[in-house]
């Protein structure tokens, strides 16, 4: 079958569905496609919070700049920085409109934490649960908005661009247009052709392709890799954040995730022999930014052969624990842990992609016509790595810029006539799931082992090697078979780990995220 819309959005977090908000209007088609449903997404598993100067007796624009900074180990491009961080605001009101509750105090004002990283209380948030929040908020915005036609369980496999239409694309082709993309209608087992005058790729991250992540299993790298694919620029991929403080429970996939607000409320971490470490590895504690403290974890683990270290809150109040951590106490209490009297056991987790597609200030890619909002684009806000509680504003931001500028690019374009069917005439074999199965656990070994928090060069070649032979057999075994999203979501975790693994051996340096034993760290400057 074939769509006509005006806006193709792809995923259904919070970029996604604040842009198609913004656009939807009369007059205008929209169509927002999410791979399983509305629910599920990374941005309902963000606990900690959004980030934004909003006391101004004691924070400011400046202050908030100058943490991004630090933090992305100052690689982050300023006028990305400077856009999110004056525009958030702004963006935070259009949050409150749609619906969603910040915690306030009792005379009317919000409710601020302190995260790693950041110098003031600017942290808002609802419990510890702020993601989930703003996902329910947006979800019965697009619900009730009738210009928006959602299409659930529905899977993105290919962005169409020239190439689809018999011509000739190449890295150095100057002007890549996409005309919208084909995806697969898992339900009815088809692939249906979605042609759009503008197209938004929001497909999240990438964290499913190691073993240990926070992220929801569904976050496969999907835009990334079709972006890729398609000739598109995707740049940052080696900076990859690993979140100090998941919590240990072998077995769990997702881990469960104990937000960064916990330590900025005064947790302590300690090894297994039950003694404070972060003093070694840098002046700010457990409150320093998230690449230091992974490493020290890592270290810590290394040194005595743990596989988990603690974190300490039973030094605080039991009632306010569980006032400000609801989910995070409900969560342990039920492994037997009750965190007003025990240590919670924690270690790194995959958790957040840095990099992905390159897009400009107005969120624009490289391919004409193509948006990347949210984690699957690259900024430049982040840099090195990513402060804690930026991801959720810079998504709105960016979406608000995106939105501004393709509404006045929309009128000039139209749908193309000439986009050929998919073609699907591949066939299933008995043991296609046996080896989609087995390939996916080797990409997720190879990662954890080779491309994890430390890295050599030594590693990234023998992941080189391993992943090479995976990308053949998948790349063969896609060929002959009937599309589906097993075959899909391998195919883009072998190319999303490949990105990650050739920008990691391209960058010689420590540098933020990336850290790799062959080369002395860049002295950090504050």
């Amino acid at each position: 079958m074939k769509y006509e819309y005006d806006y193709l959005v792809i995923g259904s977090g919070i970029a996604g569905m604040s842009f198609a908000l913004k656009v939807a209007r009369e007059g205008v088609r929209v169509a927002l496609v999410c791979k399983t449903t509305l629910e599920e997404a990374n941005t309902a598993l963000a606990q900690g919070g959004v980030a934004s100067v909003t006391n101004l007796e004691i924070d400011d624009f400046e202050k908030h700049i100058h943490d991004t900074m630090v933090a992305g180990d100052w690689l982050s491009d300023p006028k990305a920085v400077e856009k999110v961080v004056r525009n958030a605001p702004s963006q935070i009101k259009q949050l409150l409109d749609w619906g969603v509750n910040f915690d306030r105090k009792d005379d009317g004002s919000f409710d601020l934490h302190r995260e790693g990283g950041h110098s003031e209380f600017r942290i808002l948030h609802h419990a510890d649960n702020t993601g989930f929040e703003i996902q329910e908020s947006l979800i019965r915005a697009v619900k009730s908005n009738r210009y928006i036609d959602v299409y659930e369980n529905h899977f993105a496999i290919e962005i169409i661009t020239q190439h689809h239409l018999g011509k000739i694309v190449n890295r150095r082709t100057p002007d890549i247009t996409c005309y919208g993309a084909y995806v697969l209608d898992m339900q009815a087992g088809r692939v249906d052709t979605f042609l759009s005058k503008i197209t938004v790729m929001a497909t999240g991250g990438a964290g499913a392709v190691y073993q240990t992540t926070t992220n929801p299993l569904i976050a496969t790298g999907d835009g990334i890799a079709m972006v890729y694919r398609a000739k598109g620029t995707v740049s940052d991929m080696e900076f990859i954040q690993f979140h100090p403080t998941a919590l240990f429970h072998p077995g769990d996939r997702p881990s469960f995730l104990i937000t960064e607000a916990m330590r900025g409320y005064g947790g302590v971490l300690r090894n297994l022999k039950g003694e404070e470490f972060m003093h070694k590895y840098d002046s700010r504690l457990s409150l320093a930014p998230r690449d230091i403290v992974a490493r020290a974890i890592d270290s810590e683990m290394k040194l005595y052969g743990d596989d988990h270290v603690y974190l300490d809150v039973t030094h605080k109040d039991p009632e306010e624990t569980k006032k400000h951590f609801p989910n995070i106490y409900k969560k342990c209490l039920s492994l037997g842990i009750d965190i007003t009297k025990d240590y919670i056991p924690v270690a790194p987790a995959a958790h957040y992609l840095c990099g992905g597609i390159r897009v400009d200030l107005n969120g624009e890619s490289s391919i004409r016509h193509l948006y990347a909002l949210g984690e699957c684009s690259c900024t430049g806000l982040h840099g090195g790595n990513r402060l804690a509680s930026n991801s959720l504003i810079e998504a709105v931001v960016y979406a608000d810029a995106a939105a501004k500028h393709a509404m006045k690019e929309e009128p000039s374009i139209a749908n193309r006539t000439d986009v050929p069917d998919w073609n699907d005439e591949g066939t299933r074999h008995p043991e296609e799931m046996v080896l989609i199965t087995q390939s996916i656990r080797e990409v997720n070994q190879i990662m954890g082992t080779y491309v994890g928090i430390v890295r050599s060069n030594l590693r990234l070649d023998r992941a080189w090697n391993r992943l090479d032979i995976l990308y053949e057999e998948t790349e063969r075994l896609f060929k002959c078979s009937k599309a589906s999203r097993e075959i899909c979501e391998l195919r883009n975790i072998i190319n999303v780990g490949y990105l990650i693994m050739r920008q990691a051996k391209e960058r010689r340096e420590s540098r933020g995220l990336h850290y790799t034993i062959d080369y002395p760290p860049v002295p950090r400057k504050e």
